[in-house]
């Protein structure tokens, strides 16, 4: 017997007795979580399993998600350009930023599904995002620095897909060219959590207190939106 339900944060849930499970366990197919209950097993139990282990499940539903496809119909926005992929009678492919659009031109027989075809897009894109990172990070962060009274030894702009920023204990400070893909309002979050951690290098109450106090006691709901957000 199966029980299904949604979880605002987790997705579609499963829950299946087996008479061969000797425990509670979790897993997580084709993109869903699944609890597997011992026969004399308890739902609600499993159920706090799984609550407990949420911010574990939430990291592992994102890396198991299958790859994102670009292709002529995607359509992508990030903080100063759009993305706009095409088809062309010419034979490589090729690419142009102009305008706050980043045009991508493709053969008319280019296989979208092909691992290389989708890493020379990747590639493109990041290129153009560390770029403009470049151009525009650095800058607010100094804004936002001078604002709230915060000072810093040096900025870096890297490509990294697993944090989105991070501060050294000497005060430099390192950004992920893939804040661009954030809405403002969280871009500044990320530049402001590094800024704090230039006074408190660890999460603790006096972290928060400091994060409260440059976003206007809005930390936690900035926080809980921030975590919805991926990388490609």
């Amino acid at each position: 017997m199966e029980i299904r339900f949604e979880d605002n944060d987790l997705g579609l849930i499963t829950l299946r007795r087996s008479k061969r499970a000797s425990r509670y366990t979790i897993k997580i197919s084709q993109g869903a979580i699944e609890g597997v209950i011992p026969a004399d097993g308890n739902e609600q139990k499993m159920i706090a399993f799984i609550r407990e282990k949420k911010e574990v499940l939430k990291k592992a539903l994102i890396q198991s998600s299958p790859p994102f496809i670009f292709n002529e119909e995607t359509r992508l926005e990030t903080f100063t350009f759009s993305l706009h992929i095409f088809l062309t009678e010419r034979n490589n492919l090729y690419s142009t930023l102009r305008d706050n659009i980043l045009h991508i031109a493709c053969p008319v027989n280019t296989d979208f599904k092909d691992t290389l075809t989708q890493k020379a897009i990747r590639t493109i894109i990041e290129k153009a995002l560390k770029y403009e990172a470049k151009r525009i990070l650095p800058a607010r962060l100094l804004q936002l620095a001078q604002q709230h009274n915060f000072s810093f030894t040096g900025v870096s702009i890297n490509s990294s897909k697993k944090r989105w920023g991070s501060c050294s204990g000497g005060k430099k400070i390192n950004l992920s060219s893939s804040l661009l893909l954030l809405p403002p309002h969280l871009i500044d979050y990320v530049l402001l959590h590094e800024l704090c951690h230039t006074r408190e290098m660890n999460h603790s109450t006096n972290f928060w207190n400091q994060m409260n106090l440059v976003t206007h006691g809005n930390a936690k709901n900035l926080r809980q939106e921030f975590k919805s957000y991926q990388t490609f």
